[in-house]
């Protein structure tokens, strides 16, 4: 069977135009999975995402995608990354548009920053983060590099999964991996060079 290399995973939570437009700067060969059939056909997943974590997972649901997604990743050890919306998805429980069942790849939850403190919310634009695991989305990218957030909520889990922190006002997971599971709290497709090279170092997985 032939293999595209990347499967964009399409379950209309928000606009898909920039993550597929550098995948192809970066050359790399991509789909949009819009049916349950197709996620067999990639080599790696991503898993994009605006939005609320509700919405969001009554989307997954409505496309019936939820179990095929959970054989590809869980049992066939596909490669996965999660962007923004993306990652958090692949927690146990999150409480944007109510509470809700996640994924449940990675134990957690995905919680919302304080409104009651003097930082504005969402939190929308360039921050560093502290990396504190350089293989192997980091390859190549130094500490206090800047990326480019959007959220509202951020994800609470075990430190042992948290490859790379970022602070505003609390410290929170700016990206996590478990085993072929990756995820990052930041847009690498609107973070310049640093961001389609952390997309680079993900085809390499």
């Amino acid at each position: 069977m032939y293999f595209k290399m990347i499967g964009v995973i399409d379950y209309q939570a928000g606009n898909l135009n920039s993550v597929l437009k550098a995948l192809d700067k970066i050359g790399v060969s991509n789909f949009l999975i819009q049916e349950k059939t197709a996620f067999q056909k990639a080599k790696k997943l991503i898993l994009p995402g605006v939005g609320s974590f509700k919405e969001a997972m009554d989307s997954l649901k409505k496309l019936d995608f939820i179990s095929v997604l959970k054989e590809e990743v869980l049992t066939h050890k596909k490669p996965i990354l999660g962007i923004c919306l993306g990652m958090q998805l692949f927690l146990e429980k999150g409480y944007e548009g109510g509470i809700c069942n996640g994924l449940g790849f990675i134990e957690g939850e995905v919680i919302p920053f304080n409104e009651n403190s003097n930082l504005k919310i969402p939190h929308i634009g360039w921050n560093d983060i502290e990396i504190l695991k350089q293989e192997p989305l980091y390859q190549g990218i130094s500490s206090k590099s800047d990326f480019y957030f959007v959220h509202s909520f951020y994800v609470k889990c075990n430190e042992e999964f948290i490859s790379a922190k970022c602070d505003y006002g609390v410290q929170f997971c700016a990206s996590l991996q478990k085993n072929n599971i990756y995820g990052v709290q930041f847009h690498p497709e609107k973070s310049q060079n640093l961001g389609l090279k952390l997309l680079e170092n993900f085809l390499k997985v």
